[in-house]
């Protein structure tokens, strides 16, 4: 009970935190400049929070925009016991441009895992008193996707897991998985709606069978889905739901689906001179395999880094230069 009460003034704490850090910043909204005027320079600062443009590409999981977004997912009340597994997601995004026409865009996931496991007791219901803490199976993406825009934004490419946790008895599948992932989306005026989808099945790993013929680490074949809508309000302000769907396609029937339904707001804004956008979110789990988490709450931190065109990049150049002399103190 103890760990668990830890957990859940943790997951308060973050978002206590998250209200905090937008509830100040009210005042730091910027107008927007000529084009590239989103830099971080004290007279045009990064990240004006009304800017269409940068909003755009921080919903857009495929824009041609340098993210790193840190998630921690809190997902209460999994029995026995009512214990929190937490999931802190690390997930850089980065755009490569292949050709003229092409970008490559890597998404990385890289999961740290605290999960809670149960302990057998002599008599009685079993007792949650302890847990599992390390890195996860990591889970990189490629996508193929055109560079100039188009109406509808698309991307195709793989999507693999790597049999990277530290611990494959509760934190990993022990398997090297891999398949097709897509992502399409549209962004008509104030929304960004699309999707993201995929499925893996597992090639190489841990043998399915302990030496005593009893499953060790099944083979994987699961899919996932994940649909977003944005609606964009004023000062960088966002309606969001973005729920992830997944189904184990292995799993005895009534354990196969985990479908959520929920939203949450969010913001994009700067701290400092730094362009963010920061999101907090709560779902409910209705559709899930037995004793696991009935809903959750999900927390993100993005750092966003524009890319700038030469031109832009020069007059950066030049104001920094301007406040370098601004601040040197005058001759004597």
């Amino acid at each position: 009970m103890k760990c668990a009460n830890r957990t859940a003034a943790r997951a308060l704490g973050l978002l206590g935190f998250f209200l905090l850090l937008s509830a100040p910043l009210l005042a730091q909204d910027t107008p927007i400049g000529p084009a590239g005027a989103e830099v971080a320079t004290q007279d045009t600062p990064a990240a004006a929070t009304n800017s269409d443009a940068l909003r755009n590409a921080a919903q857009n999981p495929i824009a041609s925009l340098i993210s790193v977004p840190i998630q921690d997912n809190f997902n209460f009340n999994n029995s026995p016991g009512d214990r929190t597994q937490n999931v802190l997601n690390i997930q850089p995004v980065i755009p490569l441009k292949v050709s003229k026409d092409w970008n490559l865009i890597v998404r990385w996931i890289v999961p740290i895992i605290y999960q809670p496991i149960g302990v057998p007791q002599p008599s009685g219901p079993q007792l949650q008193s302890t847990g599992v803490y390390g890195l996860g199976d990591m889970n990189p993406s490629f996508f193929l996707s055109p560079s100039k825009p188009h109406k509808i934004i698309w991307g195709v490419g793989p999507t693999l897991v790597f049999p990277t946790a530290t611990n494959t008895t509760y934190l990993g599948q022990g398997k090297f998985s891999m398949g097709p992932s897509v992502v399409a989306l549209v962004q008509p005026k104030h929304w960004t709606i699309g999707f993201l989808a995929n499925n893996v099945w597992s090639v190489a790993g841990q043998s399915d069978f302990n030496s005593a013929g009893v499953v060790n680490k099944p083979p994987v074949n699961q899919f996932l889905i994940q649909w977003f809508a944005n609606y964009n309000m004023k000062k960088g302000w966002y309606l969001t739901t973005s729920p992830i769907i997944t189904a184990n396609w292995r799993a005895p029937s009534g354990d196969v689906w985990t479908v959520p339904w929920g939203g949450g707001v969010g913001r994009i804004m700067k701290v400092g001179f730094q362009p963010v956008n920061i999101t907090a979110q709560f779902y409910a789990n209705p559709t899930r395999p037995a004793n696991t988490s009935p809903w959750g709450m999900r927390l993100q931190f993005v750092l966003l880094f524009p890319r700038l065109t030469q031109e832009q990049e020069k007059g950066l150049l030049e104001q920094k230069l301007k406040q370098l002399n601004q601040a040197q103190p005058p001759n004597q």
